[in-house]
């Protein structure tokens, strides 16, 4: 008997894992095991799961955690609203079913959910590494078995996240940081005796906008570069001897977070001349890496594989043409496990005609929606894994 991703879907919804997962996670632990499974959960908190040995091995991966506050369950009709309905209770409804009832006489398939994805990535930190960072929900100083331990190297992973049902190959990263600007305090009466650090800060954000270190990417077009936040000045006659700018980076392909730090401090310093003040630009503390941009060669037989069973999926359901081939709109812990072929792929949207719908009051998804996602991953699961060529290329 196939597995119901719509019934798991609605307890899942109503688990509040905007602060603690473990009653959405004990919920996906219990329909392993109900179905002969026996899952684990690993010292940083993923819960992991295996069918089959051997090569080749293609990777499910969702997320459990929500980002607050939470928004209590309602189904109307074909539609599920509540916190996590579409990011990522949706689509972690539809791999889990995927998992279970894919027939597969040959490879491996891995489930691999993580527990702080809309925080700090831990979980997919140890799975990438074996190291448990602290921070996360995890046994900080712990270590754990990475994905290519004990079986096969990953050939290939399926994220789940709200795609509208399109292949998603490709998705900018996101950075965080500070640029700070430092002058020489003063009386407001004398500002020439100072060096006044907000008016250098008011130069630089003109500065930000000819910043490009990177070329546009053929997938994702250009790197954004975004002001989101202003504190200067100590007294409303001083002269201010510091102002702190908080930028969001989105990156695309090849930049790396260091390579962006480098290059934004040479620019601005650059961009102040002779100014005295001087400018530094600083990251971010955390204790796993930035959710970098990432990028799968559209080739990809995963791609491939995926777009064609989406779009058998959708149309068959009545949900018109999906399974179009293009970027993710959000940064996503795909990047974790690129280079190796990545596609973010599920029910759901991050926005619609109406507005923003993943993290915002009404996020919803259509249960149709759901169950074609769940028919499209289990069928283009065993397409893939019927021989090493189909994902190997």
């Amino acid at each position: 008997m196939s597995f119901e991703p719509v019934a798991f879907l609605e307890d899942a919804v109503r688990d509040d894992s905007t602060e603690d997962v473990r009653g959405t996670r004990d919920l996906l632990l219990d329909a392993l095991r109900e179905r002969g499974h026996e899952p684990h959960v690993d010292a940083a908190g993923n819960v992991r799961a295996s069918r089959g040995s051997g090569s080749p091995h293609l990777v499910f991966n969702t997320h459990i955690d929500t980002v607050a506050p939470h928004v209590p369950f309602e189904r109307d009709g074909r539609t599920i609203r509540g916190r996590g309905a579409c990011d990522a209770k949706g689509p972690l409804a539809a791999l889990l079913s995927a998992f279970l009832d894919a027939e597969i006489d040959r490879g491996t398939l891995t489930l691999a959910v993580t527990p702080d994805e809309e925080t700090l990535s831990t979980g997919a930190h140890a799975l990438m590494t074996g190291e448990v960072a602290p921070g996360g929900p995890g046994e900080t100083g712990a270590s754990v078995a990475p994905l290519s331990a004990s079986d096969p190297e990953p050939d290939a992973y399926v994220v789940g996240e709200p795609t509208g049902l399109d292949v998603c190959t490709a998705a900018r990263g996101r950075f965080e940081g500070t640029i700070t600007v430092e002058g020489v305090a003063a009386h407001a009466a004398s500002p020439e005796s100072g060096v006044n650090a907000v008016s250098a800060a008011g130069r630089l954000l003109g500065a930000l906008a000819s910043f490009d270190n990177v070329e546009d990417h053929p997938q994702l077009g250009a790197a954004t570069l975004v002001p989101t936040g202003v504190a200067g000045g100590e007294s409303t006659n001083q002269v201010p001897a510091r102002c702190a700018v908080t930028i969001d980076r989105r990156s695309v392909p090849p930049e790396t977070a260091a390579g962006f730090r480098a290059a934004l401090e040479t620019h601005l310093r650059s961009a102040l001349g002779g100014d005295p003040a001087s400018v530094s630009v600083s990251l971010t503390e955390r204790e796993t890496p930035f959710l970098e941009a990432f990028a799968t060669d559209t080739d990809a037989p995963v791609v491939g594989a995926l777009a064609d069973v989406a779009r058998s999926a959708t149309e068959a359901s009545g949900l018109g043409e999906r399974g179009a081939v293009r970027p993710f709109g959000a940064a996503t812990e795909a990047s974790y496990f690129a280079p190796a072929p990545t596609v973010v792929f599920g029910p759901g949207h991050l926005a619609d005609d109406e507005g923003a719908v993943a993290h915002a009051e009404g996020e919803y998804v259509d249960v149709e929606t759901v169950r074609a996602a769940a028919t499209a991953v289990r069928d283009a699961t065993e397409r893939l894994l019927a021989d090493d060529a189909q994902l190997r290329g």
